[in-house]
């Protein structure tokens, strides 16, 4: 009984010591006030650290970027790149001579995502072609402030994934920074290029037009097998293949043998009739597609163009530009 007066009486103390302490605040002090009080004290503490020892993104640190002029317009078209002198020019320059022509308010430049081209291209031909971070910083220098980014992919992957975040790394010094779609990304697209190659392409009963893609391990190489798709309901015998995905030359090769015909056609589904089109598809070495169709005893006839030499398909790109130019979306 005794330890429980005792425990009663200190209880009593504590609250009156409380009590004196909170009577002795002034009436105008607050929570918020306190808030208030406690970030003074952080930004007094803070700005009297030396710049060196300010924790970052603090205003010390914080700059302004500085903006283009809106009214300076330019279209950047990158390419993965070719060091094909004559298949660049009929493709890749084709395709930014269509953007020029259809878009005088804008300039138009160029940059190459391969780096291993753009260095051979320096080497052998003394050609200089900037990679996509030095087209930017060149474009931030002259003070473009609207820009379009046209890619001549084939189709969304790995390449323009990388080239859609280094182009965002800058988006802060542009007032418009807009992104164009590659060949094959809407439904009317894949019409469009159904349409195009039948329109380039007379195919008789005996023979199988095969278009040889790259092919990736990213998952959009399902681009590959939906044109395919596209194709079997027009045209059964154009099929789609690829190099470096699926469908891949074994399957396609069971394909044309589906089809019952005696001659094969290939051609690139690719911008630029490069490498892979000239060695991997119409080489004479062991293993290319037309030594491996020719092993299992068709004709076969390879046509070095690449996608960028028909008029119908830059027609595409061209089109892309202009549904970016009138997008609302600012990327």
């Amino acid at each position: 009984m005794k330890r429980l007066l005792n425990i009663l009486m200190a209880s009593t103390l504590c609250v009156s010591i409380l009590s004196a302490c909170g009577g002795a605040a002034p009436e105008s002090s607050s929570s918020a006030g306190s808030e208030s009080a406690e970030s003074a004290s952080s930004e007094i503490a803070s700005s009297s650290l030396p710049a060196e020892s300010q924790p970052e993104g603090t205003p010390a640190e914080q700059t302004e970027v500085k903006k283009g002029d809106p009214d300076k317009k330019a279209i950047l078209v990158v390419s993965f790149g070719t060091s094909y002198n004559d298949s660049r020019e009929a493709t890749i320059g084709a395709i930014e001579k269509e953007i020029a022509s259809a878009f005088p308010e804008y300039q138009v430049r160029r940059a190459f995502t391969s780096q291993i081209i753009i260095d051979k291209l320096k080497s052998r031909d003394n050609l200089e072609i900037d990679n996509v971070k030095q087209a930017m910083e060149r474009l931030i220098d002259e003070g473009v402030g609207t820009l379009i980014c046209q890619p001549t992919h084939v189709m969304h992957g790995l390449e323009y994934d990388d080239m859609v975040k280094e182009v965002n790394a800058y988006a802060d010094h542009f007032e418009t920074l807009k992104f164009g779609e590659p060949l094959l990304s809407s439904t009317q697209d894949y019409r469009d290029v159904v349409a195009a190659i039948n329109q380039e392409f007379t195919v008789p009963d005996d023979t199988a037009l095969v278009l040889m893609g790259h092919g990736t391990e990213h998952f959009a190489n399902n681009t590959y097998a939906a044109l395919a798709y596209y194709f079997s309901h027009n045209n059964p015998n154009i099929l789609v293949g690829t190099v470096e995905g699926f469908p891949d030359l074994e399957t396609t090769v069971k394909d044309v043998k589906e089809l019952g015909v005696k001659k094969v056609i290939l051609t690139p589904l690719m911008v630029v009739a490069g490498d892979h089109a000239n060695n991997d598809m119409a080489g004479d070495e062991e293993g290319s597609w037309k030594t491996v169709f020719k092993s299992e005893g068709y004709e076969v006839e390879p046509v070095l163009k690449g996608l960028g030499e028909y008029q119908s398909i830059r027609d595409i790109y061209v089109a892309h530009v202009a549904e970016a130019i009138k997008s609302e979306e600012t990327k």
